[in-house]
């Protein structure tokens, strides 16, 4: 049985969160001061949801084959089958309220895949089921792959990362600093005091913005023009626009979420000589059998993909078609994208996870991966957030003090999750990798994203 409801209007007034992390989202909508925060409301609603299916108050999705990643699960490997139906029933809930048209949800432990979901529609209009081939908008799940292509040219002696961003861009030597506000609701301006490097891209520490919504004119500023906005043209083109605009802060001073690995794609196909896209293919998609990835312009007419949906003001899934022309097409975006399917980033986060190699395929060395993984930024990720315990690698989140972050999780887990509620986890030390795919642009009537942080909390707890 596949459910779903009808859609209503949705304003315009709507404010919709750029980042949409689901552990912001539990750190500031669900913490409970009587059970342990986060953690404990979490299995609160876990309980609760597996309760409520005993009653038969959700439908079910289907637990579809394995897809041939790794070798076949061993007892030792398999998760306990309370926790399976658990998982099964939180994914399957969402849809069934309508608050979700569908999920696809993979889990592998010692590098064998032990979970695999697939519930609601990929289209609900023309009652499409999610398959474990749907292709989805990764947003900002992008990001870690940009990293990986940067971090072989490392390998490679063609980029350092204290390589100056203006060795490859001559035009971010010219950037300046907004220095301090004017009582005008101006700013003034001061010379970098040292130059943008390849690690304040990685970092998200190159005084960089580009995702602040807000109607402070200085946010607007940046958001105006808009690199991801229509034709403004190829991946060169757009970065361009960025050096014309002050950085918020010195390089080096702050954890900043915006544009840094945008421009870190450009660094990368300057410094490989070929497009970004193409050097992606070849050197990350291709020996990992990512098939299913890449640039939404690449995406084959016929291929299985996930409508996007929102949400109206009483809350019923909405479709939203303004996503479907220009989102990650125009240009090769190494922020936000990229296309993929759940076994492909599966393969992708288990390359990582096994210390940069994957079926035979070296991608990274070891100490490489090591390097990525660990604390570059320890404090004040996603602070602006009211979010302790996480800190930032190169392109990738990790958690820094599992006590205080809003999620279960092992310090030295590392994650990232996309603008549609997409979410991927490596934890190293339980020697498991969880994937969540949806497609959903949330707005003030979505709720709260909290799924893929309670599919990560079952499958590893």
């Amino acid at each position: 049985m596949r459910c779903r409801r009808d859609a209503g209007a949705i304003p315009q007034s709507v404010c919709v969160d750029r980042i949409h992390m689901e552990a912001g989202a539990i750190r500031r909508g669900m913490k409970n001061p009587g059970m342990d925060g986060a953690k404990g409301i979490g299995c609160a609603l876990v309980t609760a949801l597996w309760l409520a299916t005993g009653l038969g108050m959700a439908c079910g999705g289907s637990r579809p084959e394995f897809p041939p990643i790794g070798e076949p699960a061993t007892d030792a490997d398999e998760m306990p089958w309370i926790r399976q139906v658990t998982l099964d029933r939180v994914l399957d809930y969402r849809v069934w309220r309508g608050a979700r048209s569908g999920f696809v949800a993979l889990v592998a432990r010692n590098g064998r895949v032990v979970y695999a979901r697939t519930t609601g529609l990929a289209d609900v209009e023309r009652d499409i089921p999610m398959e474990l081939d749907t292709r989805f908008h990764l947003a900002s799940m992008t990001k870690p792959i940009t990293a990986v292509a940067a971090m072989i040219l490392v390998e490679q002696g063609r980029l350092s990362l204290d390589d100056p961003v203006d060795q490859y861009l001559p035009s971010f030597g010219k950037a300046v600093v907004r220095s301090k506000r004017t009582e005008d609701g101006g700013w003034t301006t001061e010379p970098l005091s040292e130059p943008i490097r390849v690690r304040h891209l990685l970092t998200f520490t190159s005084g960089i913005g580009g995702y602040a919504e807000t109607k402070d004119p200085f946010d607007q500023n940046w958001r105006s023009p808009d690199i991801e906005a229509v034709g403004l043209g190829s991946l060169a083109e757009r970065i361009e626009l960025i050096p014309r605009l002050p950085l918020y802060e010195q390089p080096g001073t702050r954890w900043r979420y915006g544009w840094s690995l945008d421009v870190l794609a450009r660094v990368v196909e300057i410094a490989a000589g070929e497009p970004f896209d193409a050097f992606l293919k070849g050197r990350i998609f291709d020996p990992l059998g990512m098939e299913a990835t890449g640039f939404a312009d690449a995406l084959p007419a016929d291929a299985p993909f996930a409508k996007m949906y929102t949400h109206a003001e009483d809350g019923s899934l909405l479709r939203e078609g303004r996503f479907d022309d220009y989102y990650g097409r125009g240009w090769t975006s190494g922020g936000g994208g990229l296309v993929s399917s759940a076994p492909d980033y599966l393969r992708f986060a288990l390359m990582l996870w096994n210390g940069g190699s994957w079926d035979g395929v070296r991608i990274l060395e070891r100490e490489t991966v090591r390097e990525m993984t660990r604390l570059h930024v320890p404090t004040g990720v996603l602070a602006d957030m009211d979010i302790e315990g996480l800190g930032w690698g190169l392109g990738v989140c990790v958690v820094a003090d599992a006590e205080a972050a809003p999620m279960p999780a092992t310090d030295g887990d590392f994650w990232w999750s996309g603008r549609f509620g997409s979410q991927f986890w490596v934890s190293p030390e339980k020697d498991t990798v969880v994937v969540v795919m949806q497609q959903t642009e949330r707005n003030a009537y979505s709720g709260l994203p909290i799924i893929p942080s309670l599919v990560q909390t079952i499958a590893m707890h």
